[in-house]
């Protein structure tokens, strides 16, 4: 590994000049292979935040997730009203149990979604499940590979029950399944920032009862034409309340990252975590390089996501990865130059020579016209070609431009 250009150039310009010097260690330091998988980055992350479109209605568009411990929560959250279920499930139960309770706890009191958002967990990538929802007609979304931003909001809520979890084992010591129909009321009727109200709120058009706000006797309740209109307002005053939201989270987060575009053939590496994918990438332990590749991009999926040409081992491994999991390569490892092949002569010097013409051109002057050759030389790729005169090279290679020109 290099310890970066700038130390590499003060280094050598101690005994070493040519031309050019320090840009050509700057880009070689910047294309080293290994440089480039192992040495951490020191930029905003990549990609722009692009946030849910907003839903249309109450319950069309709902997000899905496990809290898992000593066993699991299934959080379902409606990504409009923000109302939440949290259901206490075993982990050994199967795909067939899991629609059961998806029947009953929420198609039956909302209806059918348009869509689910959620990760690759082996629940929502089974076949039982997928073709579950195709003859419901909902539409499955699954997020980019290790990026679990693309389900931030469900991501919260988790932290949030968890925290809420945690303090009702301490103050009233008792078991966490107990705490969590009162847990599930206490969230959904407690005011969210980005609607303006509570998720009850949202979705019933009012907060439900507690003992802090019983309705008191004889209290107007709203019925016929009047309810519809005050529902319509509050559906559209919601949408304009989660579009601020939005706009707001997104200037902010864009504040902290940078743009990142690629090109369908490029060759990127793909970041690995030392906890995760440790077996699936075929790296292990602390010390393990923090990008493998390079891999082509195949396919843009979106605007921040990106399909990569993965090999025969990985082929268990989601091929689409959000663009903050991507590098790009400066070089692929086979076009690097064998060094073996260099004959290093005892005053630690090697000769090069021309071994190709790959264009010319002419320049002329009043005096005369000047032939130009722009050539490969020998250790070097194509893309390191050089312009050399005419005149130079037939002075130091005499025999090398009559065999390439006739």
């Amino acid at each position: 590994m290099h310890p970066g250009s700038n130390k590499m150039y003060q280094d050598l310009k101690q005994k070493f000049w040519w031309t050019r010097m320090k840009w050509e260690i700057a880009k070689y330091v910047s294309e080293c292979d290994i440089c480039q998988r192992v040495k951490a980055d020191h930029l905003k992350p990549a990609g722009m935040l692009q946030p849910l479109a907003v839903p249309a209605w109450k319950w069309e568009d709902v997000h899905m997730d496990f809290i898992k411990g000593y066993d699991s929560i299934w959080v379902i959250i409606d990504r409009f009203t923000k109302s939440a279920h949290f259901i206490p499930v075993k982990t050994i139960y199967h795909a067939k149990t899991y629609a059961e309770l998806y029947i009953a706890r929420i198609v039956s009191l909302h209806g059918v979604p348009l869509t689910i958002t959620s990760d690759k967990g082996s629940l929502f990538v089974s076949h039982f499940w997928e073709q579950l929802q195709h003859a419901l007609g909902t539409k499955l979304i699954h997020s980019s590979a290790y990026h679990p931003q693309t389900s931030g909001q469900v991501e919260r809520v988790n932290q949030i029950l968890e925290d809420m979890l945690r303090a009702c084992a301490m103050t009233y010591s008792t078991k966490w399944d107990e705490c969590l129909p009162l847990a599930e009321f206490a969230y959904n009727n407690s005011y969210q920032k980005s609607l303006e109200m509570a998720p009850f709120e949202a979705l019933y058009g009012k907060r439900c009862r507690t003992p802090l706000n019983w309705s008191e006797p004889g209290e107007r309740v709203t019925f016929g034409p009047d309810l519809v209109t005050q529902a319509e307002a509050q559906v559209k005053m919601i949408h304009n309340n989660l579009r601020r939201a939005q706009s707001r989270q997104k200037s902010y987060s864009d504040k902290r990252r940078r743009p990142l575009v690629f090109e369908e053939g490029d060759n990127v590496y793909l970041r690995v975590s030392p906890m995760k994918g440790v077996h699936r990438f075929g790296v292990k332990g602390k010390l393990a390089p923090r990008y493998v590749g390079p891999f082509k991009i195949i396919e843009r999926c979106g605007s921040v996501a990106y399909r990569l040409e993965l090999p025969p081992h990985l082929a268990a491994v989601h091929d689409v990865f959000h663009v903050s999991q991507l590098k790009k390569c400066l070089r692929v490892l086979e076009e690097e130059i064998d060094t073996s092949q260099i004959q290093i002569e005892p005053d630690l010097t090697y000769e090069e020579h021309p071994i190709k013409i790959l264009d010319q051109k002419q320049r002329s002057t009043r005096r005369r016209t000047i032939n130009s050759y722009k050539v490969q030389w020998s250790n070097h790729s194509e893309e390191e070609a050089m312009w050399e005169q005419e005149e130079f090279l037939q002075t130091r290679y005499p025999r090398f431009l009559p065999s390439t020109t006739n």
